[in-house]
């Protein structure tokens, strides 16, 4: 069976950067994703961006996920939210917990992501599917691992449908979470993220920012690269493509992309599997 694709986007902030969202979304489209996410932003302006986001992605054909975070929120908000979803024919929302904006005084009516999933659930007729993140390296807050699994489970048996990896670069910490989620009971399919490497500083910041390993070997022969971004480019291609090749060998249901509104490395990889338009199979 082919494996599930989907690729995420940001909200683009300019004219010229929501055009070249579209032709990234175009050039991925051969590949049929099942779907396209874009993140969320906590205020009003970057929720309507978003939502702009989405409902021009679905105008293009794509089957689109906005990203909902129930941080900051209320009640009031995300009904209005969800009913506006709802009425513009979106059917799958990615159910995360956020983090409180900056110089915000109070965190709205929810506290966690399975506080947002079993809000959707209670909704009437509520036709979403939902996705959930999961932390194979563990959430940079949990208390252990045994916590982290908690709370993802909590997530699912609120009514999650799926769940999408933070990225990592050690297939072994996946292979090893699924066998945790299995032993709790968890049967909702795991996809993995995957982060394309074009940049080392960028993957480093982010990196660190999120808790995801970035292996010794891996960074020093990055940092060996320097400046020279044709090399790490080449690397980064070489390094992610063995990563998937592996994920999908051992049986996980697809990948997640994360894009960074770009095209060229999503495209290279998925070429390179031999699941897409000009592979060699």
């Amino acid at each position: 069976m082919r494996p599930r694709l989907s690729f995420e986007f940001f909200p683009p902030r300019t004219d010229a950067a929501a055009d070249r969202l579209r032709e990234t979304a175009a050039a991925l489209a051969a590949f049929a994703p099942e779907f396209v996410s874009v993140t969320y932003g906590a205020g009003g302006s970057t929720r309507e961006r978003t939502l702009d986001t989405v409902l021009a992605l679905r105008a293009a054909g794509h089957e689109a996920a906005p990203h909902l975070s129930c941080i900051g929120a209320t009640r009031t908000d995300l009904a209005g939210m969800l009913g506006t979803f709802r009425d513009q024919g979106i059917r799958r929302i990615v159910a995360l917990r956020g983090d409180l904006p900056s110089g915000t005084v109070g965190g709205g009516d929810f506290r966690h992501a399975r506080d947002l999933v079993e809000f959707i659930r209670a909704q009437p007729g509520d036709p979403f599917r939902v996705a959930v993140a999961c932390y194979p390296e563990v959430h940079p807050e949990a208390r252990s691992p045994a916590a982290d699994l908690a709370h993802f489970r909590d997530k699912i048996e609120a009514g999650a449908d799926l769940a999408i990896t933070q990225y990592f670069f050690n297939p072994d910490a996946y292979f090893r979470f699924v066998e945790d989620c299995a032993g709790a009971g968890i049967r909702v399919p795991v996809v993995p993220g995957i982060m394309p490497i074009g940049h080392f500083a960028q993957l480093a910041r982010f990196s660190d920012a999120c808790g995801a390993e970035i292996p010794r070997w891996l960074r020093l022969r990055l940092q060996a690269c320097g400046d020279d971004t044709d090399a790490i480019r080449a690397l980064g291609l070489d390094a992610v493509t063995a990563l998937c090749e592996r994920l999908l060998a051992g049986g996980a249901p697809g990948l997640h992309f994360y894009t960074l509104n770009q095209a060229g490395l999503p495209l290279e990889i998925v070429r390179r599997l031999g699941i897409g338009p000009g592979s060699p199979g």
